[in-house]
């Protein structure tokens, strides 16, 4: 790699001029070339010295068409992550921007790492600059505090109202830097829509969780879930209750989906698939999931989230499909819905999504974070595709139940359906019984007899008038004694790397040209913040 670096005269001559004893600032400069093919990560190390207090990395992709992801590495591993910002990364002992640990800065080897995003223009280039400090700019960071989860917020088994993928200030895709969305403005915004928690799933990095307790004291009636989203260019998915870092850059030595999906399982956190159907190419690098995974390790799938596809008519049907394509071969996976939401639900724009939009209910024994997360685990969850006002559908038995019978009579509730909304009965994946919903308070019962081997899973949906879905429920599993699924015996061996036909026309054109000015405009505004080189 440092072969590499070294392509210049010019740069070699930098390099030797850089003084060997510290300075109040010591500049590096690194240009080159990233390199082609896979894997789709590379590094460009260099040297801190001792006396080192503070270290500020400034990068450019030197590209309108290309984008470059960036992060650092120290020593021991993982520094930081913030994307394809091009704002500077500056961390001390007691202070970070966005995305990066604050801690002590280590002599030895450091690495800035490269994400070769979006290649569209080739060959991708790069500009650093790395600016070694033995006085601190960044002032302490006093709000930053260990995480520690909260004590229940909420005593007794009920239905909580929770968004399960929002980003906050730590995601250098939300807004400007130091202008949010702060965890404070995300709990005001999720309460004024009905809301009782959120899971905070900034972008391969945990540091939002040190802004947890402060914010936790603030809204004590709100409770801020961990969570991460494991963003890669083959698929997006979050670590539900998540409170460690797990290492995204796949194809490095060790590092796979696999392996990943099992370092969150081992801290207790749900692994959910993100968004898998949006697929827009390069306007969305890497949304739809075309991952090799054992689906053993899947234990939820969103069916909406985000502004295009949170719909039937867009891309909601499809995550239905994709998701019921998981079920079908016997793994019990959860429904989820997230807003993917960057703005603490201000100027969202035309498309954009809010925090509730959609709303997942979760029946859990309490309002606490393993009560959230046990309660995901067991597939309690009725997902409401739009927002918090989409009817409400109480099943009995509950979702996620595994019922062994000969005869099983499901009982549904409907509160809120409006005029031409009707209720669907949909068993293995296909519509059993379709029936208009009468009234604000609609009731129904239905007797099944389970299959004598195997299992049948059944849910139920709430459609408007134009079949688009409005609330969708987990699954009821039951048998009539027979074979054990292969979600109980240890797995069949069955990996996920569906790719489907996406739906959108030009709908969906709009959202991803969207989605693209939005990326231009934080790329603009982080680079007028960045120090002129």
């Amino acid at each position: 790699m440092l072969l590499r670096m070294l392509r210049t005269p010019l740069l070699l001559a930098l390099m030797l001029c850089a003084a060997p004893a510290l300075a109040a600032e010591q500049i590096l400069m690194f240009d080159g070339q990233v390199d082609e093919g896979e894997p789709d990560h590379m590094f460009v190390p260099f040297e801190v010295p001792a006396g080192t207090v503070e270290i500020e990395i400034r990068h450019d992709d030197l590209s309108e068409d290309n984008i470059l992801d960036w992060g650092a590495n120290d020593p021991d591993g993982f520094r930081g992550w913030a994307g394809g910002t091009l704002e500077p990364a500056i961390f001390n002992a007691e202070a970070a921007t966005r995305g990066y640990v604050p801690g002590a800065i280590q002599p030895g080897t450091w690495a800035v790492v490269i994400g070769k995003a979006k290649i569209e223009t080739p060959p991708g280039q790069y500009h650093i600059e790395v600016v070694l400090r033995d006085v601190v700019t960044l002032a302490p960071q006093t709000d930053r505090q260990p995480y520690a989860p909260p004590p229940a917020l909420d005593i007794g088994p009920r239905w909580y109202a929770g968004d399960f993928h929002v980003h906050s200030h730590e995601s250098s895709d939300t807004r400007a830097i130091g202008e949010g969305p702060f965890l404070d403005e995300i709990a005001t915004f999720s309460r004024g829509r009905g809301l009782d928690f959120a899971v905070i799933t900034d972008h391969n990095i945990v540091t939002q969780l040190d802004y947890y307790a402060t914010a936790q004291a603030s809204s004590p009636d709100f409770l801020f879930v961990p969570g991460v989203e494991y963003t890669t260019y083959d698929g997006h998915a979050n670590g539900i209750g998540a409170t460690q870092w797990v290492d995204h850059k796949i194809g490095q030595p060790g590092v796979t989906i696999e392996a990943a999906a099992q370092a969150f399982a081992a801290q207790g956190a749900v692994f959910s698939i993100n968004h898998p159907e949006l697929r827009v190419g390069n306007l969305c690098i890497g949304c739809g999931w075309d991952h090799q995974l054992p689906l053993d390790l899947v234990g939820g799938v969103e069916m909406g989230s985000g502004g295009w596809d949170k719909t039937g008519g867009i891309m909601g049907d499809n995550n239905v499909a994709f998701w019921d394509g998981l079920c079908a071969q016997g793994f019990h996976i959860t429904a989820l819905g997230g807003s993917d939401d960057h703005r603490a639900g201000v100027d969202e724009g035309p498309l954009g999504s809010p925090i509730g939009n959609p709303t997942t209910m979760v029946f859990a024994d309490e309002l606490s974070v393993h009560a959230i997360v046990d309660a995901v685990r067991a597939g309690r969850t009725v997902v409401k595709m739009t927002s918090n006002d989409d009817p409400m559908i109480e099943l009995d038995p509950l979702p996620g139940s595994s019922i062994a019978a000969p005869e099983v009579t499901l009982r549904v509730r409907v509160i809120g359906a409006a005029a031409g909304d009707v209720l669907r009965w949909v068993q293995n994946g296909e519509t059993h019984t379709q029936l208009p919903i009468d009234g604000p308070d609609f009731t129904h019962e239905l007797s099944v007899t389970p299959p004598a081997t195997g299992e049948a899973r059944w849910r139920v949906e709430v459609r408007d008038g134009t079949d688009d879905p409005r609330t969708i429920t987990s699954h009821v599993w039951l048998s009539g004694g027979g074979a054990t699924p292969p979600s109980e015996s240890g797995g069949c061996g069955c990996r996920i790397g569906l790719s489907h036909a996406g739906a959108g026309g030009w709908l969906l054109l709009v959202a991803a040209t969207a989605y693209l000015r939005s990326r231009q405009r934080a790329r603009t505004i982080a680079k007028s913040s960045q120090p002129p080189t």
